[in-house]
């Protein structure tokens, strides 16, 4: 398998040194650069191509939801996971809107980080149900339903549902009664059908189509 090629972006150098200290712990991590601007991240995505990025959100000048609208529009294949201090479930939102495919709290164990990057390339990491219930409420009630695309099956649109309350590969195993794997091979399926790339795009979607609950339990 190959590396994952990662660019540190954040204005504090104890943070980048930090961050830099947890992905030395997994070789699979490969760091290629490290910004501290949003003006620098984008000259240095387009220098490096890097396949994941650590976005500080709060910083002077171009912030780290900027960086990552553009980032985002020139260079879609970018994963980018937003590094916080704060929990303030707005401006997580925000990000992911912006196209951001997870976050991480810089006060979490380097353990809790490797683990959750790791699930993030894989496109397996949940995010929480505040957001996915944010992600909610932001649509209107009134959904869109007409779309040209493969129907789902009952499996898949119960596993959708899952998907889009924040719940992990192995708790939808679980409440299933399948293998983590099924549920693995299932969404690859909704995902092609619906020709969307990761769990946060086929949230939005899901939601935004009126195929999952509105009351799904927090």
């Amino acid at each position: 398998m190959n590396n994952t090629r990662v660019l540190i972006v954040d204005d504090s150098a104890h943070a980048r040194a930090a961050i830099e200290a947890i992905l030395s712990e997994d070789p699979s991590f490969e760091i290629v650069g490290k910004a501290t601007s949003g003006e620098e991240a984008l000259q240095l995505t387009e220098e490096w191509m890097p396949d994941l990025i650590l976005m500080d959100i709060r910083m002077p000048g171009m912030d780290g939801l900027e960086a990552t609208r553009l980032i985002k529009q020139r260079y879609p294949y970018v994963i980018i996971v937003m590094v916080t201090v704060s929990d303030d479930v707005t401006h997580l939102f925000e990000a992911l809107k912006q196209g951001a495919q997870g976050y991480l709290f810089k006060n979490l164990s380097s353990s809790t980080w490797l683990e959750y990057l790791r699930a993030t390339v894989c496109d397996e990491a949940p995010f929480s149900q505040e957001l996915a219930y944010q992600i909610l409420q932001e649509f209107p009630k009134t959904m869109k339903t007409d779309d040209n695309r493969p129907p789902l099956t009952n499996r898949e649109r119960e596993i959708l549902n899952w998907v889009a309350s924040g719940k992990t590969n192995r708790e939808i195993a679980d409440a299933l009664g399948i293998s983590d794997q099924t549920v693995k091979n299932h969404l690859k399926n909704i995902l092609q059908k619906l020709q969307l790339e990761n769990r946060v795009q086929l949230t939005r979607y899901a939601i935004e189509q009126g195929l999952v609950e509105r009351d799904f339990p927090r």
